[in-house]
């Protein structure tokens, strides 16, 4: 699971909304399944070059989210959870959609031009 995720120390988004967000869009996106072990708080900030007290901070969000379930002495895990309508993979992306499409207005960009970067990106290996 830690190939899956990276973090951008230089975004204007904290880091440990960055983690947070992307291991929901695991869960989500079903490349993390229920009941699969996470590594280690230490793993994961070590693996980021990240302080643990970061990871620490989204991992508690994600426990109070419902999305995973920790328990004292064991690893933690994926949560077993129907995952609400309002958590689906288009709904996570719409803020990132709407910035991208804001940005092209902003520079001109006609609607067939982006389509055609998007379909360029989609296709990349």
């Amino acid at each position: 699971m830690l190939e899956l995720i990276n973090v951008n120390p230089s975004s204007g988004e904290p880091i440990y909304r960055q983690l947070h967000d992307q291991i929901v869009r695991l869960i989500v996106g079903g490349q993390v399944l229920p009941d699969t072990t996470l590594p280690s708080v230490r793993q994961i900030a070590e693996h980021l070059a990240v302080n643990p007290m970061t990871v620490s901070r989204a991992m508690q969000q994600l426990t109070e989210q419902g999305w995973i379930v920790r328990r004292r002495g064991q690893p933690a895990r994926i949560a077993q959870r129907d995952v609400p309508e309002s958590s689906n993979s288009m709904s996570l992306l719409t803020p990132q959609v709407t910035a991208l499409v804001d940005q092209a207005k902003q520079l001109g960009v006609s609607q067939q031009e982006l389509q055609t970067m998007l379909e360029q990106y989609w296709l990349k290996p």
